[in-house]
Parts: C-alpha cells; structure tokens; sequence
C-alpha cells in the first residue's frame, strides 16, 4: 500500500512541492550568508485594502508599522476596516481580544509622510499608476534615512523606471503581495537591474519573518503569476466569444481543483477594479458589463446574478445575448466547444508563457513558477504548480496541441516557446 501511495501522481506532486519551496530561497548570486539589514520599524504608504493587509501582516510578526495616508477621511476608513478585519478574526478564534488589541497597537498612523523619516523598510501601496508611483517614490528619496529599503507592491509596473527617480535604486525591490494581503501567503520579490544583493537579501528574509512565502522575480509587466494568468484570461474571454459559457469554463477550472474560475473571480473583485467610465467603448465585454451597472457580486450582477441575501451566484441568460452581440460585431463564428478544448486553451497558454518567462530569465527556476502559483492563485498543491503539470501531461503532447491552436487559430498566440520545444525534443523535463 504504501509503495503505491508513494508512487501515486498526488504524493509525487506533493512531494515535490515540499523541496521546490524551500528551493525558492536559493538565489544563484546571492549567497546563503549575505548580510541582511536590520527591519524594526515599517512604514506603509497606503492604507486601503492593499496598505491595510500588508500592515496586519507586520504587526502580525510584532512589527512596529507607520502607516501614512493621504487624508484623514481616507486614513480612518482604513484603520476601521483593519480593526474590523482584526475582530471578525477573534469572533472565529484566530486572535484573543487582547492579542487584536496588541496589534493595534503596533500600528501609527497619520497624514505627515515625514514618519516615514526613521523607518527601516517602507513599502508603497498606493494606486496602480506609473505617474503615481514615480511621484512617490521621488518624495521617499528625499524622507527616509539612506540604507532603508524602498519596496513597491506593484502588481505590473516596471520596477527599474521607478527606482530611476530615486538616487539610490540599490536600496530599491518590489514586494508584490497578494490580496488579501494579510492572509495570501505569497510575495513576488521583484529585482531591479540595480538592487543590490543586500537588499534583495533582505527583502527575502523580512517576507519569512512575516510567514510569507518569497519568490525572487524579474521585472517585466506581471512579473511570473500575473504575466501567465493574463492569458489564462485571453483565453477564458475569447471562449466566451467563441460559443463557450461562462459558468462552463469556471466549471472547467474549478473540477480541475482551482479555487474558483475566473468569471467567478472577476465578480468577487469587481468588473470595475481598472475601467474608466470616460473611455469605455463597449469594446470587450467586460466593459459592456460595467457600462450596465452589472459590476460584479457588490452591484449583485456581474458575470453571474446574486441572491441579495444568499448571495449565491446563478448563470444569467443575459451575458450570453452581450456575448453573441460583440461576437457578431467583431466577426466572429459561436460554436459548441467541449470542456478538454476550454481546459488546455486556458492551461496550455499559461504554461506556454511560463516557458517564455524561463527562457528570459524572470523566474530563476520552472519549481519558482510553481510555487508562485500555489500559493498566489490557488493552483492546486496536488497538481505540483503549472511546469510541474505540464512535465506530468507530457512536453511533447502539449507541443502537439500548440501546433494544432497555431494551424486553427492565431499562430503568433500559440507559436510554442523554442525552450518548450526544445526540451520536449529531448525527452526532458521544464520542473528537473
């Protein structure tokens, strides 16, 4: 029995899950030994959903945390839904009042970004904006005491522009947290051409200090998960357009084991999370979806339709007859697609992107990719990340399916990367 559990596709995926994560700290050009700075206070620039989750999750490791906002109204707004996040989990168990208490206590706030004078690491979480961040970070250069680290928590921007306005980028990385931050368990550690090997260094060890889990990333737009998950959703979208079902693909994502399909997810966010209401064109149809009011589970009509008191999520006819429209518009044919095409058109891109990133160099290792997206997108732990999913299903297999998409539909979008075919010719595997 045992020889066979061991032998079983999930022991083997767990398995090497357990070695690819502690893999994920070894960084080729920086040591083991490398020095590290010392963090005893942060300072977070921000203090929406984003700067509100990352201070929890610093005065959850007994970390003093300033936290500068904006406004008082804006300030306040944050520090309720922090306190409120706090006590809902003390209802559950989590904390003991007293310990909520004590967190809370570890927290500064105030409108002055001069408190950011004396901090050791200060993170940013302001809206996602090139203009913004470049504004922000010039004013840090200026407050904080030379050898603090500069992180941005952007999800997509390119972290060597910002650490340009700086004079001193060495002191610059990104920590790209997940949402909610207090809780996701990931943070892509982003290196910029000139970070410094200390501050890389450092910024993995602070994310342990806090139970995260870090990944060192390069910078290009999405950095590793969000860069694969941008095509997952090309091609959840195209489907869509193509005849597929909505409510089908998620059925198709979450019977592979993720934790919710991507339409599904789009509600629970917000369709209006990045649209403009002055440069909407009914272009997509998410933005027909917004220009409706159908802006996800908080309007209670997204994707999906909510039961106002449930709200448990129901197909609605009336994306389909969006859908059909804009398919007509652009010129293109509906037809039935089953759920094998649904599920390797949204896997096979991704793992296709995946590939590309190796070959850049963005990731250091396949086992980081997949470490990223178990811990930052729900991929499931049994299936061992997407690299490791792909060496299971077969190289050579899926390079055959990619050929097959590149003949049917457009060749640029699914030209397999030279290191998918390359390693597929040679019998080997992306994940060792």
């Amino acid at each position: 029995m045992s020889r066979t559990l061991h032998g079983d596709p999930q022991s083997r995926a767990q398995r090497y899950y357990f070695f690819a994560e502690r893999a994920a700290r070894k960084i080729p050009d920086v040591p083991a030994d490398t020095p590290v700075r010392e963090i005893a206070k942060v300072g977070v620039l921000g203090a929406g959903t984003m700067g509100g989750g990352i201070s929890m999750a610093f005065a959850n490791a007994g970390l003093q945390v300033q936290i500068v906002e904006q406004s008082r109204e804006a300030l306040a707004r944050g520090l309720a839904t922090v306190r409120r996040n706090y006590e809902r989990s003390a209802s559950r168990g989590r904390f003991t009042h007293d310990e909520v208490e004590e967190r809370i206590g570890l927290l500064r706030a105030g409108t002055d970004r001069d408190a950011l004078a004396e901090c050791d690491l200060v993170i940013e979480a302001v809206f996602e904006d090139m203009e913004l961040k470049k504004k922000v970070f010039a004013g840090l250069d200026r407050i904080v005491k030379p050898g603090a680290l500069l992180a941005t928590n952007t999800s997509y921007l390119d972290v060597n522009e910002i650490a340009g306005e700086t004079g001193r980028p060495e002191d610059v990385v990104g920590m790209h947290f997940f949402s909610p931050a207090n809780v996701m368990k990931l943070v892509e550690v982003v290196r910029g051409e000139k970070s410094a090997p200390d501050a890389i260094a450092t910024a993995m060890s602070i994310s342990r200090t806090i139970a995260k889990v870090p990944v060192l990333v390069g910078v290009c737009h999405g950095f590793v998960g969000n860069r694969m998950l941008f095509q997952r959703r090309l091609q959840a979208d195209r489907l869509v357009l193509e005849g597929a079902l909505p409510w089908d693909i998620d059925r198709v994502l979450y019977d592979f084991g993720m934790p919710m399909g991507p339409f599904r997810m789009s509600d629970l966010a917000g369709l209006d999370v990045g649209w403009n209401a002055a440069t909407s064109s009914s272009s997509t149809l998410r933005e027909m979806l917004c220009e409706l009011d159908r802006r996800g589970q908080k309007t209670g009509r997204g994707y999906y339709v909510y039961d106002s008191a449930t709200r448990a999520a129901a197909p609605d006819p009336e994306v389909l007859d969006l859908a059909r429209e804009l398919a007509e518009r652009l010129g293109i044919e509906q037809r039935e697609i089953d759920d094998e095409e649904i599920l390797n058109r949204c896997l096979l891109s991704s793992v296709n992107e995946g590939a590309k990133i190796l070959e850049e160099g963005i990731a250091v290792r396949a086992s980081d990719i997949d470490v990223i997206w178990i811990n930052g997108y729900g991929w499931p732990v049994y299936r061992g990340g997407p690299m490791f999913w792909a060496d299971e299903f077969g190289l050579d297999k899926i390079v055959d399916i990619l050929d097959d998409y590149a003949a049917r539909f457009d060749p640029d979008q699914w030209q397999a990367a030279p290191l998918l075919r390359a390693t597929a010719a040679a019998g080997g595997r992306l994940s060792g």
